[in-house]
């Protein structure tokens, strides 16, 4: 394999990535917009991101006023969408609007035939699974923000990928 070619695998962006960017972008939008408006601390308390994601105890206020962390964090989900975009606009046909047009009938397909494969069928229903709970309890509890629910999402959503990696790499 020549030095070119090794390079050019290396930065041209993979549709899985680009998924990935799109979704986690859209997340930290959703997530900057909720501060916001409503406080995704919880209600009525707004998350300061630069003290959330460093560990500061004391992470949040009730001063609804536009800070840099608003700003500095819904920049980082905004970046993210666009890597993504970009990324799918380059290597999947019809870019970005075909994919996204695409996305519900993907994800119902997944959800809901079987191929014979239970390990592909599991690693779908852990990945929904896990953003059901996530939305679920965040809306019914008025906050998006808090470590145990994001343990437990978490957990569900990695294995649920993981696995999936695992199933189609063997096919």
């Amino acid at each position: 394999m020549s030095d070119s070619t090794w390079m050019e695998s290396l930065t041209r962006p993979s549709k899985t990535g680009s998924a990935a960017a799109i979704l986690l972008g859209s997340w930290v939008i959703v997530l900057t917009l909720v501060n916001l408006s409503l406080g995704a601390y919880s209600e009525g308390r707004k998350a300061l991101w630069i003290k959330f994601l460093t560990g500061v105890k004391d992470s949040s206020t009730t001063d609804m006023a536009f800070v840099l962390d608003d700003a500095i964090f819904g920049s980082v989900g905004v970046a993210l969408f666009a890597i993504g975009v970009m990324g799918l606009n380059k290597n999947h046909e019809g870019g970005f609007s075909s994919w996204a047009s695409g996305l519900p009938t993907c994800v119902m397909s997944r959800l809901l035939s079987f191929d014979g494969d239970f390990r592909k069928l599991g690693a779908s229903w852990l990945v929904a699974i896990g953003v059901i709970f996530y939305v679920v309890w965040s809306i019914s509890e008025s906050t998006w923000v808090d470590p145990g629910v994001y343990s437990v999402a978490v957990v569900l959503v990695s294995f649920g990928v993981g696995i999936g990696i695992l199933a189609e790499s063997e096919s």
